[in-house]
Parts: structure tokens; sequence; C-alpha cells
């Protein structure tokens, strides 16, 4: 697979805008529906597994839309937009201030927005075609944080999840589903040591935690900041490639 070096240049420019609106989410309240991008699977599959893609604060479906075509081509594909507007092509799945040095998020907004991409998988079906015991969700930054959250706490729901860049939040923690029923959960976890954003401790923490829940996750560490460069990119795609074969 070749990628292109404009791609991951202007790839490398969405995750900065990403960053920058850490520090200057506005108080926006307004809401829109979950808008989402579609790529079809490129084989012919009767219902094909689906990947979920979750962008980050200050994101938008375009974001991790950018390489769908080069993600695995059983997969259908599709790209949604987080329910917040913080500004023109701006958008977010919940509030989050970063003026006391930690991540402090507003409780209720990630409830809702947990809720809501579980919903939005639900109606998917009426649009779409796709094995909905094989949905996957692959989640950048809070889209990372959307995708722990929707999995470990509604397991029977998802197949797998690929966290990059991200963090587990310990709100979520009293409604994380038990041992049993985390069991079959498939998880990637990606983080890069220089992650000035969310620091490399909270991959660390996360990886630990799902160990005691009984998961092992493939967790794969880079002398990186916040982002994804092509050698993450590789090692998610082959993982999703691996795992839902059939």
């Amino acid at each position: 697979m070749v990628i292109k070096k404009h791609f991951w240049i202007c790839f490398s420019i969405l995750i900065l805008i990403s960053i920058f609106s850490f520090t200057i989410m506005n108080s926006s309240k307004e809401k829109t529906t979950l808008h989402y991008l579609v790529r079809q699977p490129k084989t012919k599959i009767t219902n094909p597994p689906l990947l979920l893609l979750l962008h980050g604060v200050g994101g938008n479906e375009q974001n991790l839309f950018s390489f769908a075509n080069d993600l695995p081509d059983n997969f259908l594909v599709v790209s949604a937009r987080g329910p917040l507007s913080l500004g023109p092509a701006s958008f977010a799945w919940f509030q989050v201030n970063f003026t006391s040095g930690h991540p402090q998020i507003n409780e209720q907004q990630a409830e809702a927005a947990r809720v809501t991409i579980l919903d939005f998988i639900e109606s998917l079906k009426n649009d779409l075609d796709f094995d909905d015991k094989q949905v996957y969700l692959m989640g950048f930054s809070q889209g990372g944080i959307m995708s722990y959250s929707v999995a470990l706490t509604e397991p029977e729901k998802i197949k797998g999840i690929a966290v990059m860049s991200s963090r587990l939040l310990p709100e979520v923690k009293p409604l994380i589903a038990d041992e049993k029923r985390l069991e079959k959960l498939k998880v990637f976890v990606s983080h890069g040591r220089q992650d000035a954003v969310l620091h490399y401790p909270f991959a660390t923490d996360a990886v630990s935690y799902l160990q005691t829940k009984g998961i092992n996750p493939e967790f794969h560490q880079y002398d990186e900041g916040h982002t994804i460069n092509k050698q993450m990119f590789d090692d998610v795609n082959l993982w999703l490639k691996t795992n839902s074969a059939h």
C-alpha cells in the first residue's frame, strides 16, 4: 500500500487544528444531527463488517475519512460528525477544558454522546447493509475516548475498537461491563510517547485497567506527539485486516 506524502502533510495540518481547538473551545451548545460519510466495501460481500470513524475535538467527519480509501477493502466505512458545533467545520463529542493542566470534561455531554453513538449505529441499519455482529470503532483523541466509552459499556454491540492518542474516562468506569461480557472485545491502542495533549501515561493507565478486566490490548507505542503517522496507520490497518478476517 502506498500512501502519498502530501496526504500525511495535510493530515498533520488537520491534527494541529484539532490540538489548537483544545485551547479555544467555546461554550456553544448548538447541536447538529450526526452527519456522516460512507465508503462502500471495495469487495462484493454480503453484510460487510462496519468500521465507524470518530474524529477528535475541533475536527469533523472529513478528518479520518481522508484515508478511508486505504482502509481494508472488506469494510463498510462510515465517518461520523460529532454533535457539538464549535465553529465553522469544527465539532466535538463533548466539551473539555485543559486550563487546570488536566482535562476536565462536561460529563453530561460525554454520556449523551455515548448514547448518541449507540443510537446512530442502530439507525444506520435503516440506510446501510452491514453485519451488526461485526461493528468496529476507530477513534482519534476524543474519538478514541468515545470508542472506549461505547464498547466497554455495550460490548455485545461492538466487535473491536482501535483507539489512537486517547484516554479512558474515569467517569465512565462505573458503567463498564463485567469481565464475562467483555471477554470477546478486541482492542487496539496506539499512542505517542511525546504526546503533549493527552500524555502517554493516559495510554498505559488505560491498558493496565483493561488488563484487570481480562482484556489484553494490542498496544503500540511511538516516539511521536499527538498525531497519526504512516506507521501508526499501517499498524492499525493490519490489526483491522487480521481481526475482521472470516
